[in-house]
């Protein structure tokens, strides 16, 4: 009896934290796996088949939108990523695991997992609930230090992100920017990519590297425009700078920048109400 509750031990521990996974053998993976089929028959017996790239798109779409708008990684490459590592969603990871994005265990996973060779032999896969689960994951995946720069992309900018996954180490095919690129251009997923403002932008940018500032510790490039220094241009933790556009007026920039009128027309020694177009204003310090 001790023994067969000590193998029931090792397969749970070996469907949690990947920390702990080094080492499995394939009478291990092959355990855990079926665990994890068991435990999703349900879902994978009635699991619809896409028929083509096109369906993929239309159920995943407006989820990819969502998660652009929170987060800004351009739409067509959610989906585009997901069409390639999912195999336009038919592929064993999505079916088993819900797994649209080839997302492997990582030191704080505490999920379930998914052995597939892949890089290594049984490397280790996240297992979701649910397809929805894995979109929001894959955004949640790359709010760290290695992708952080990419976040400073405008929205639309799917070449930048597909060149820049590739470049943090997302994928390690040395083409997977141009396969991502002719997908986004095959079918016209770039339809579904958004502009934004230079201030949405200001506050995407500042919300999710904030984020991710909170998540590694330390301090994170603010997007805003910085005084510099004249040795080497480095970035100063000096005052930042905000240039005023038409249509502006010291308090709709006091409500941008969380001040009130007050205390921006003091930190810029402003003595009446009058700012100008093209006109540097100091927004915080």
């Amino acid at each position: 009896m001790y023994k067969k509750w000590a193998f029931f031990l090792v397969i749970i521990v070996f469907t949690s934290c990947h920390s702990r996974k080094k080492g499995i053998t394939n009478h291990q993976a092959t355990r855990n796996n079926q665990s994890v089929q068991k435990l999703n028959k349900d879902a994978i017996a009635n699991y619809t088949t896409f028929g083509g790239v096109d369906q993929y798109i239309d159920r995943f779409r407006n989820i990819a939108v969502q998660e652009m708008n929170i987060y800004g990684i351009p739409a067509s490459i959610t989906l585009a990523q997901g069409l390639l590592e999912s195999g336009n969603g038919n592929g064993e990871l999505a079916v088993v695991a819900n797994n649209h994005f080839g997302i492997k265990c990582t030191s704080d996973w505490k999920g379930k997992s998914y052995f597939k060779n892949d890089d290594k032999i049984n490397d280790c896969f996240r297992v979701y609930d649910n397809p929805e689960s894995s979109f929001r994951d894959h955004s949640e995946f790359l709010k760290r230090k290695r992708y952080a720069h990419l976040f400073e992309l405008d929205k639309n900018d799917y070449e930048g992100w597909a060149y820049g996954l590739k470049a943090a180490g997302y994928a390690t095919n040395p083409a997977y920017p141009q396969m991502i690129i002719n997908l986004v251009k095959r079918y016209n997923l770039d339809q579904y990519d958004m502009s934004e403002s230079d201030y949405q932008k200001i506050k995407r940018e500042d919300r999710v590297l904030s984020q991710i500032n909170k998540n590694i510790g330390k301090p994170v490039k603010d997007s805003l425009q910085h005084v510099t220094t004249p040795i080497k241009m480095q970035f100063a933790p000096v005052n930042k700078l905000y240039e005023v556009k038409q249509g502006d007026t010291l308090y709709n920039v006091s409500k941008r920048f969380g001040l009130s009128v007050d205390e921006l027309k003091t930190l810029n020694s402003i003595g009446d109400d009058q700012i100008k177009i093209g006109q540097q204003i100091i927004v915080a310090h």
